[in-house]
């Protein structure tokens, strides 16, 4: 009978613990929610000209926000609606979505249902109506084709001429961050190198034993100990050699010898990070880094100091690209195109500097080739950015076939210019 009881008490005390946690962290994420539509939406809005956000989920197919914006339960339409009427503060309305967490965020001043959005948007009158399509930025294209279908049906022709992307607005609402979030970005950037670098060590790989795959899955079972979501499908283990990467995340089996790169990201409270880190596993006899890659590293984090040297706020990332390539090219570095190494002497270089925060690729600017759209967004105070580029310096065991290093880590802008959020990447991890 005692054990029984102490049996039943150890349950209670696991089943109060764990609901602790979550409250926990619904409580922080309702924070930044409070405190994003205090802060960043009326200036958002304004800025973008837009009187009326409409943010439309259907039931079982629901907007990229739906999560941010408080959850709840979608019947058949429901809809976030967002007002400026011309106070400092917007109002926030919800018609057709309810739920008890959803109420319980106390970020709402109306809840009606699905019938009432013709006379709610009548009487309000918006002249232009944000709505989430876009062709570039995939988060913002939450709005189906027969979801549009049926507001302009629901509302007439004349507010269907109203209809704007709001494309823009939903990136600058998602890339501006308050406080709140922002530490929530510190713990996600927290799991994402620590469960990294534990995985490039001796307490996961056995060299000759473990293979790529092996290292990944026990990645994905961190996130699932740990209750945390990634953009990433699955972390990319890879190996690199003199013809580029040899295999990714696959059965390969790990030899010394081998050079390790890893890239992937944790989501925490819808704040998702990106990051890579580099392991060498060490031959038979060795006792240190080969020098060839440790110069090849060092080079990396040069390059690393001219890149965040010359990031600013203000200016868009495109000026912030020119600005930081002229700085490259004064030091000695060659831009190049993506994997498009030059055959010479000097170190090659690409970045990447993409936003990060609301995914592991964000929505906010990115100072990247391959966020066109982005690259003209100015920068700004709290945005997010993935310190990403690619540096190639040659390897004399190779024969001048240079070797690929990846830096990454996130970072957040501030009116000085880029500071770190988390320990970044100093060293090439060794597995013995």
């Amino acid at each position: 009978m005692k054990k029984s009881i102490i049996f039943l008490f150890a349950i209670i005390i696991s089943t109060v613990g764990f609901s602790q946690e979550s409250f926990r962290r619904w409580r922080k994420m309702n924070q930044i929610r409070l405190d994003k539509f205090d802060l960043i939406l009326p200036e958002v809005m304004r800025e973008n000209q837009i009187d009326m956000w409409i943010i439309m989920c259907r039931e079982g197919n629901f907007d990229p926000m739906y999560f941010e914006l408080g959850e709840g339960y979608v019947g058949h339409n429901g809809y976030y609606i967002f007002t400026d009427t011309g106070k400092p503060r917007i109002e926030r309305a919800v018609l057709g979505i309810d739920g008890y967490l959803l109420e319980e965020t106390k970020a709402y001043d109306y809840f009606g249902s699905e019938s009432e959005l013709k006379e709610f948007v009548t009487k309000r009158d918006p002249k232009r109506i944000g709505l989430n399509m876009s062709k570039d930025i995939g988060g913002a294209d939450g709005l189906s084709f027969t979801g549009r279908k049926e507001l302009a049906d629901i509302l007439g022709a004349k507010y269907e001429s109203r209809f704007v992307s709001a494309e823009k607005l939903f990136s600058d609402f998602r890339s501006r961050h308050v406080a709140s979030e922002i530490a929530a970005f510190v713990e996600a950037g927290d799991y994402s190198y620590q469960i990294a670098e534990r995985a490039l060590s001796n307490e996961i790989i056995t060299p000759g034993v473990t293979t790529l795959a092996d290292v990944a899955w026990w990645m994905k079972e961190q996130l699932h100990k740990n209750n945390l979501q990634s953009s990433f499908g699955m972390p990319s283990i890879y190996i690199t050699g003199p013809n580029g990467i040899e295999a990714t995340s696959n059965d390969r089996i790990i030899k010394r010898g081998d050079i390790l790169m890893l890239d992937w990201g944790v989501g925490y409270l819808h704040m998702y990070t990106d990051m890579k880190r580099m392991a060498y596993v060490l031959k038979e006899g060795e006792t240190e880094l080969p020098k060839s890659i440790q110069k090849a590293f060092d080079e990396a984090v040069k390059v690393r100091s001219v890149v965040i040297q010359n990031i600013k706020s203000g200016i868009t990332a495109k000026q912030n690209e020119d600005n930081i390539y002229k700085a490259l090219k004064d030091n000695g570095y060659s831009r190049i195109d993506f994997n498009k190494p030059n055959a010479d002497a000097k170190t090659d270089v690409i970045i990447g500097c993409h936003s990060v925060g609301d995914w592991g690729h964000g929505t906010g600017p990115s100072i990247a080739f391959f966020h066109p759209v982005q690259l003209n967004y100015i920068v700004r105070p709290t945005n997010l950015l993935s310190i990403e580029f690619f540096a190639y310096t040659p390897m004399p065991e190779w024969g001048g076939k240079k070797l690929r290093i990846p830096l990454e880590d996130d970072a957040i802008v501030t009116e000085r210019g880029v500071e770190w959020l988390y320990p970044i990447n100093q060293r090439v991890i060794l597995i013995k």
